[in-house]
């Protein structure tokens, strides 16, 4: 089925795979299969014990065997009779293999090869080859370069939500795995290799349907599609199951590797990270935190009590100096740790000695957390109606002290809704963490930082899925009608000059300053006189070969009276027309707007998701700061709102240091119709830049613009 697309050509909805199949098939068959040859031996046998613990016909093919382990083995694929649900291929020549295979019509077949592309021109043009045979039948593929992974054997009895993984690494991916050992469900292992056809996307958005799903892990170097990405993050937000990631590609070093062992396209990081912020992925760096952060979603199935956004947590210690650390880390974090109830301090104070505290953190000094009172102070502190959360971290207790203190943690989290967090640092493998604490099924971290890492997750998350609306309810599939009525300006390439980038903003309703071209100094002295409203007015060059004026003395700024302006008129044309190749159309005059605060607004082209928004705080110094913030269209005003807020420098927007509080929701304005430009234009523009977009009480005005097409 044709997969429905918005106006730019890409996809508004996932395809819909039936991975049920893959995961559970009925029939397998082993191409390449052997039972005295290392390693299809073993991996022969692995897929044989995987499928015959749900019952699946598991059929061995090799020409060179009448039987493998005793099983009958057929000489040829096309030979096995009957249909088959997964053909896993074994042998080196896999692309030759696949296309005799794809006569037998498996739903699914897997190719373990590597020598793709990931190894550059000769590895891709294979790749390709396997591609094009993928488009020309019905068999879904993993691979190729992927491993066994997808034949685990994950452990059924362990208690809780499940664990669902995505990587495109094995190795990678163990350490994930054998979090089983402590206690961490797991449900899948999707291994997606070079995702020649199957993707993250198809995985994520499986397992975010699977009711056992309590969080899904992901180890990426490269997503396939930006767009099927999106759609993935989204459908898991609809559905509010967590995505958390570990997106490798940060730097120029990480992304060469990246494209080495993938071939994968990694994408600019910046952009990748705000749309997980867009779409609620969580980011983690480790594979530790990856681990840790999904557990604690699978143990904590319920948002807090209050509301995500006042992260409101409570640190209990056995000492001053641990809370403290503690409080610390979570403060920065930006988390609140609000004073306990009064009522709460008065039943803890009956349990804690008064030379220690009792508001929050609390510090129970050690001995009332090894007896009777233990409990105690842990069900108040757990009822206090100002937390949504508590923090106990152990940095390594006696066992006099950690066997009953840890055992009261266990019975309490049973009782209470609320998440309890427990940090055993101690180094040493333990009965009491063993024994008493993985058992319990709460989340237990090994350090600090990834403890307060992933409650600041787990209230990102819940904020994000309390306020959620997918973007691809509503989806423009037809350009606006305002696009004809440029199209003579954005047909051809390179860059346009000011006037026209401007008029192309003025046809989407995007404010900009009243300028006149003009070509001698007498229209420059009678549009001045049009235009000076007692600040006098801007003079730049209009040229679409000059792209930054100023750096050139091409741009002056408060030109008044008929002899500055006729004597600007003639330096700036001076100026210009030594510029080598540069073709001159005349000189701006320009109103001078009202001061205000400096944005800027720009669309560039990603690899990945197309069309990109930008916004940012600093005009001519928006390079040297770097505060901006990207959007993936489609996005609504709200999340408009968010990018700007997201910017350090949106500080200056509320107004400080006596100055008047610049109108926001002019930006807002700005944003949405430069996202209406960008796809619109999304096949011819490469560039847009609004630089100065001054913003003031009463609105915002670009100052200049430049549209590059592509």
């Amino acid at each position: 089925m044709t997969p429905e697309l918005d106006l730019t050509g890409r996809p508004i909805a996932l395809r819909d795979v039936d991975l049920d199949t893959f995961f559970r098939p009925k029939r397998i068959v082993a191409i390449g299969a052997s039972d005295t040859r290392r390693p299809n031996d073993s991996m022969w046998r692995k897929i044989r014990s995987w499928g015959e613990k749900f019952g699946a016909e598991v059929i061995p093919v090799n020409p060179n065997r009448e039987t493998v382990d005793g099983v009958r083995c057929y000489p040829s694929v096309l030979d096995v009779p009957g249909e088959i649900d997964l053909a896993v291929i074994l042998v080196g020549a896999a692309v030759d293999m696949f296309e005799t295979a794809l006569a037998k019509n498996p739903k699914f077949a897997v190719i373990f090869a590597a020598g793709f592309s990931e190894l550059g021109a000769e590895g891709e043009a294979e790749e390709q080859r396997l591609i094009d045979l993928i488009e020309s039948g019905e068999t879904h593929l993993l691979g190729p370069n992927t491993n066994l992974n997808a034949f685990e054997d994950f452990r059924d009895d362990l208690p809780g939500k499940r664990l669902a993984l995505i990587t495109q690494s094995g190795h990678q991916g163990r350490p994930v795995f054998q979090s089983q050992q402590l206690g961490i469900a797991m449900s899948h292992w999707a291994p997606a290799g070079n995702e020649a056809d199957l993707e993250f996307a198809d995985f994520a958005r499986y397992f975010a349907d699977l009711e056992t799903t309590g969080a899904i892990a992901a180890y990426i170097e490269g997503f396939k599609n930006g767009r099927t990405m999106m759609l993935a993050a989204d459908h898991a937000a609809s559905k509010k199951v967590p995505l958390v990631c570990v997106k490798i590609g940060r730097t120029d070093e990480g992304q060469s590797m990246a494209k080495s062992h993938t071939g994968h396209l990694t994408g600019s990081d910046r952009v990748i990270s705000d749309v997980f912020r867009q779409f609620g992925v969580v980011r983690v760096d480790g594979l530790d935190e990856l681990t840790d952060t999904s557990a604690m979603f699978c143990r904590t199935t319920a948002p807090p009590a209050g509301r995500a956004s006042e992260r409101r947590v409570c640190v209990y210690a056995i000492s001053g100096g641990t809370g403290a650390h503690m409080a610390d880390l979570v403060a920065d974090a930006g988390m609140s740790l609000p004073d306990l109830a009064p009522k709460t301090q008065r039943t803890l104070r009956k349990h804690i000695p008064g030379y220690l505290r009792v508001s929050n953190p609390v510090d129970s000094g050690g001995p009332p957390s090894s007896d009777d009172r233990g409990i105690e102070i842990l069900r108040a502190i757990a009822k206090d109606p100002n937390i949504d959360l508590v923090i106990i971290p152990i940095t390594g207790a006696l066992a006099s002290l950690s066997v009953p203190f840890t055992r009261d943690i266990a019975i309490v989290a049973k009782e209470t809704d609320k998440p309890i967090f427990v940090v055993w640092g101690s180094p040493t493998w333990d009965d009491v963490y063993e024994n008493t604490l993985l058992p319990a099924q709460i989340p237990v971290f090994r350090t600090f930082n990834n403890c307060v890492n992933s409650a600041k997750a787990f209230f990102d998350f819940h904020e994000f899925a309390e306020r959620y609306k997918s973007p691809f309810t509503k989806v423009a599939k037809k350009p606006s009608k305002v696009k004809a009525s440029v199209s003579s300006l954005m047909e051809g390439s390179g860059a346009l000059a000011e006037h026209e980038s401007k008029a192309v903003l003025s046809a989407y309703g995007i404010p900009v300053t009243r300028d006149i071209l003009c070509t001698s100094g007498t229209e420059a002295v009678k549009a001045a006189k049009e235009l000076d409203q007692g600040r006098g007015v801007v003079m730049k060059v209009a040229s679409a070969d000059i792209l930054h004026k100023s750096d050139l003395g091409l741009v002056r700024v408060g030109v008044s009276g008929p002899t500055a302006t006729k004597s600007t008129f003639s330096e700036i044309l001076d100026i210009a027309q030594a510029q080598p190749g540069a073709a001159i159309d005349g000189i701006l005059v320009c109103e001078m707007a009202a001061p205000g605060v400096e944005c800027v607004i720009g669309v560039s082209q990603d690899d990945l998701f197309g069309p990109v928004i930008m916004f940012g705080l600093g005009g001519v110094f928006v390079e040297v700061f770097e505060d901006v913030a990207f959007r993936v269209p489609p996005f609504d005003r709200a999340e408009a709102r968010r990018m700007i807020e997201q910017t350090k420098g949106s500080l200056l927007l509320a107004g400080s240091r006596g100055q008047p509080k610049a109108k926001v929701s002019a930006i807002t304005d700005v944003l949405m119709k430069v996202q209406k430009l960008a796809l619109d234009h999304a096949d011819s523009l490469a560039e847009l830049d609004i630089n100065p977009l001054v913003v003031n009480a009463d609105g915002a005005v670009a100052l200049d613009a430049l549209i590059v097409r592509a």
